[in-house]
């Protein structure tokens, strides 16, 4: 019995020693192994792979801004990665069934609404966005007309079930991401005829309405002075308010690249959470510009 364990372990032994005689010549499949003309085809593939990722990356870039709220909340206590891609799905079959078109803070939109109160169970509301926030499934948006001579908003949650078509009347965007001193100036900033046609965009680029506001003498709403607001034309107040606001400025905030990073999401998720609905997105947008074209040949027959 002794006998045949040593000979069992001098043969493995002597596999052993080998495999690592083996070991120590070059490998067929290793790189050492491979002629120059293999690594140069390795090359161009590696080379061709960083391309389509440039080019895949460049076309996700307009996304954040036409579909911010697919990117999750950029606080980490908010984050739940399989919360996230379920939301994703909904948004997704819900768009599928609801065209939603692309629109910024300062474009016109009508939201046609089911309102089991209403006189035939509609509601159509016509305003300007104002103000656009949350994400996810929670995502929502502010519009202000002016009804009756009285100021009026209204919140929309973007994917909610009860909306039954969203219009774009008029795409464009303003200088501030949000609009909410519309509600200290004059109401004819405000105002918007619940008539009003949709106006089509010749350009590619989403047209930047560089308007200024001024506003109503005091008091506002809020102390808009210590908001760094381009919109806004020729803010007056008094000493002591301007004083305070310039003690409170904090200009320093705008080269605090640690806080940029903590408020917006990381490049490489953004394109890892765009690869992930671009095919769906893609064919969404394609039906959207079919729709597109048949309301515009049905507009240009001319009515007998």
């Amino acid at each position: 019995m002794s006998i045949s364990s040593r000979l069992l372990c001098q043969k493995t032994w002597e596999k052993l020693t080998c495999i690592k005689l083996l070991g120590k010549g070059p490998k067929a499949l290793s790189t050492l192994a491979q002629p120059k003309d293999d690594r140069v085809d390795d090359d161009n593939d590696s080379q061709t792979e960083i391309n389509n990722e440039s080019t895949k990356s460049e076309s996700f870039t307009n996304y954040r801004f036409i579909y911010p709220e697919f990117l999750p909340d950029p606080n980490p206590l908010y984050r739940q990665s399989v919360r996230e891609k379920l939301e994703r799905m909904d948004m997704l079959r819900r768009r599928s069934v609801l065209s939603i078109p692309e629109f910024y803070v300062g474009s016109i939109l009508a939201v046609t609404y089911s309102e089991p109160h209403a006189v035939e169970k509609l509601n159509r509301f016509v305003g300007i966005c104002i103000l656009r926030e949350g994400c996810g499934l929670r995502s929502s948006f502010l519009l202000r007309n002016v009804v009756n001579g009285e100021g009026v908003e209204v919140r929309y949650d973007l994917y909610d079930p009860a909306i039954q078509k969203i219009d774009c009347l008029k795409l464009e965007r303003r200088l501030d991401d949000e609009l909410l001193y519309l509600r200290d100036a004059p109401l004819e900033y405000s105002t918007f005829p619940f008539d009003m046609e949709i106006e089509t965009t010749v350009s590619q680029s989403v047209p930047l309405n560089d308007i200024k506001v001024p506003l109503k003498p005091l008091p506002w709403s809020e102390k808009w002075e210590r908001k760094d607001l381009k919109g806004i034309k020729d803010i007056v107040v008094n000493e002591r308010r301007r004083k305070k606001a310039a003690a409170l400025a904090k200009p320093w905030e705008k080269y605090d690249l640690m806080k940029t990073y903590r408020e917006t999401i990381p490049e490489e998720e953004q394109n890892e959470i765009f690869s992930d609905v671009h095919t769906e997105l893609r064919h969404l947008e394609i039906q959207k510009i079919i729709l597109k074209r048949k309301h515009m040949l049905q507009r240009s027959k001319p009515t007998s």
